[in-house]
């Protein structure tokens, strides 16, 4: 695959671009009158200035990892980026650009990689250059072979460069985030609908019901009592069907650090500043080279908490704060629009601000793209709830996570069906993810709809053996708030690839087309109808119509259509929960599902504030609050096995005692 070359292939590349770069260097310095380093060129520039010992072993990490020593020094905080980058341009003779200018780009995609190409006020073309590790020697060897190149190019930090685009384009980047995609497929953008023609549906709908109620009532109830019971049963079967697909475990290949590619981490923050702390912490715990990733922070210029946390923790590369354009819908897709075109990695994976991922969750996501082929675009983790003691909502979330990402999910990932992703834990190819259109900054359920985007390119999802550890909602107006989001973007989901249903069949196939209305549609449904059976089956009882003879076949069919509905879907979901919770290890919480009902109400009532929200606000993001937990899972694990290692250890000692008694 082309993301992974060979151990030869790079070294290969990496010592012919070495041997032209030191000739490029070597001439340099012997007109300079000075003596040639045994450093590669992009470290041999900071010599007198960083201690030769250090040097060294940053030249010696950069040929274990494939990078540029260079990127070894800027990972570690060792010289701030001006000051390299001044460095640098000396070194190879290049003025340093002070950025001062606004001229705008004549290539925005280029710029935004590290070439800026402007017209200055003379029409004369300047360019400006931020290059890393073998970026640096090939400029070398250019400017080496083309000496008169340097009084066009210029030099600048990458951290600043990028900034600078950020700040001269910002016009040009907040179009592209907000209106990108509804710009180049319209019928893809959930912008397209709008909420007006929308209004008027509803209307139209309504009306069209009200006059066959008048005309043809009866047979209007008992199309609809039918056809909300199939969609209903259908719904949980599909669900029932994955609790029988067996759990694979498949073991994740060893790639070494050298093979690793470029890894881009996208956080969408705002109003997180009591949980950054540990965010932060999360992520400088992955098990990857820091000099291979590149973690974009996305916070609002006025969510002044959060900054303020972050510029408490000092933080250096790879870490980068980039702030989101004002103009469009405040939401966290269009955060992660207006980053993708400043993404370095390969690789890009989305993490919400509480979420703690296990450590080698980025090499288990590449070891699963290294095994497949290139249509497969997406793998998502496995969430898992880690405040789960903190109250009955937070058991009822726990168990609905354990069975749609540890039974569900993967079920669906082995038939080969369009996945609604999770929100966070995304682990994407980044030109997929371009090609498809990235986010779409209109639609609240930003991942359900990329996952059945990327399903209509021709593109593949799966599911990976890691868990992302997540904080569930406390309180109930949190929890709320967070569902209502969840259901107002299925709807948006449903509706825009419902626009041409014809052409959705063609580019999903009939299993791919009959997901995507069970899976989107179906679960906004199902919220919305379980009121109406949970209703039928109240008034018969009240009124004695369960227990009264009936007349025809289809009349005691009916009778027991409500109660049979609602029992297939209360102890399905039981089950499902159930089975879930048992793959999770988390049988203690398995006492909530009893309480299901109760809690398929609260669902219902989060339906229909979406459904009403779709219609008078569709675009509107409720924040979900975090650092609100006062449980955790994993640190009650750990404890535990804190208290069991002694008696675990005294036990080993007397064995031994017991094994050298018998000896002698």
């Amino acid at each position: 695959m082309s993301e992974f070359p060979s151990h030869y292939e790079r070294l290969r590349a990496g010592r012919r671009v070495e041997r032209h770069a030191r000739v490029a260097h070597e001439r340099t310095v012997a007109r300079a009158g000075r003596t040639p380093s045994a450093l590669p060129l992009e470290l041999a520039a900071f010599e007198g200035m960083v201690d030769p010992a250090l040097l060294e072993a940053a030249a010696r990490r950069a040929e274990a990892l494939g990078v540029g020593g260079d990127e070894v020094l800027r990972a570690h905080g060792v010289l701030p980026p001006d000051l390299m980058a001044r460095t640098l341009a000396e070194h190879l003779g290049l003025a340093i650009d002070p950025l001062a200018e606004d001229f705008s780009p004549r290539h925005l995609e280029a710029a935004c990689a590290g070439v800026l190409a402007r017209i200055g006020l003379r029409d004369e073309t300047l360019i400006t250059v931020a290059p890393r590790g073998d970026g640096i020697r090939r400029l070398a060897e250019t400017l080496a072979r083309e000496p008169r190149l340097a009084d066009h190019l210029r030099l600048a930090a990458p951290e600043q460069l990028a900034a600078h685009v950020r700040k001269v384009c910002a016009d040009e980047l907040a179009h592209e985030a907000v209106y990108g995609l509804q710009t180049r497929r319209p019928d893809l953008s959930a912008l397209g609908y709008g909420g007006h023609q929308l209004r008027w549906f509803t209307v139209l709908f309504a009306a069209a019901v009200c006059v066959a109620g008048f005309f043809m009532p009866e047979r209007l109830y008992i199309a609809i009592e039918y056809f909300l019971a199939l969609s209903f049963i259908s719904w949980m079967v599909l669900r029932l069907v994955a609790c029988c697909v067996p759990v694979r475990t498949e073991r994740a290949r060893e790639i070494p650090d050298l093979s690793l590619p470029i890894y881009t981490i996208i956080v969408p923050l705002y109003h997180e500043a009591p949980v950054v702390r540990q965010l932060i912490a999360a992520l400088q715990r992955l098990d990857y080279p820091r000099e291979k990733l590149d973690i974009k922070l996305v916070v609002e210029e006025d969510d002044h908490e959060t900054r303020a946390a972050l510029g408490k923790l000092a933080l250096s590369a790879p870490f980068e704060m980039i702030a989101p354009p004002r103009s469009g819908p405040r939401t966290k897709p269009k955060a992660l629009a207006a980053v993708l075109p400043f993404a370095r990695g390969s690789f890009v994976v989305v993490y919400d601000a509480e979420d703690e991922p296990e450590p080698d969750q980025l090499r288990k996501a590449l070891s699963a793209f290294f095994d497949a082929p290139p249509e497969l675009a997406c793998v998502q983790a496995r969430l898992a709830v880690d405040n789960v003691a903190d109250g009955w909502l937070c058991r009822h979330f726990t168990a609905e996570y354990a069975g749609q990402f540890d039974v569900f999910l993967p079920a669906l990932a082995g038939f080969n069906l369009p996945l609604p992703l999770g929100g966070t834990s995304n682990h994407f190819r980044t030109d997929a993810l371009r090609r498809a259109g990235g986010w779409d900054p209109f639609n609240v359920t930003e991942d359900a709809d990329l996952g059945m985007r990327l399903a209509r390119f021709g593109y593949r999802i799966g599911v990976i053996n890691s868990t992302t550890w997540e904080e569930a909602p406390v309180g109930y107006s949190q929890w709320l708030r967070q569902r209502t989001r969840w259901f107002k973007g299925w709807m948006q989901t449903w509706i825009v690839h419902m626009r041409h249903p014809l052409r959705l069949r063609r580019e999903l196939g009939f299993r791919g087309f009959m997901a995507l209305q069970l899976l989107v549609g179906g679960t906004a449904l199902s919220a919305l109808v379980h009121p109406i059976f949970l209703a039928l089956v109240i008034n018969d009882t009240v009124s004695g119509a369960f227990l009264a003879q009936g007349g025809t076949f289809e009349e005691t069919v009916r009778k027991g259509l409500s109660i049979t509905t609602l029992l297939i879907g209360y102890l399905g979901s039981a089950f499902f929960g159930l089975v879930g919770l048992e793959r999770r290890r988390m049988l203690r919480s398995s006492w909530v599902l009893a309480t299901i009902p109760f809690y398929w109400l609260l669902l219902s009532a989060a339906a229909l504030r979406a459904l009403w929200q779709l219609v008078t606000a569709p675009y509107h993001w409720e924040k979900t609050e975090h650092g609100l937990a006062r449980s955790s899972l994993r640190a009650e694990r750990r404890r535990t096995a804190a208290r069991r290692r002694p008696v675990r250890e005294h036990a080993a000692e007397r064995r031994n005692v017991d094994e050298n008694e018998r000896r002698r």
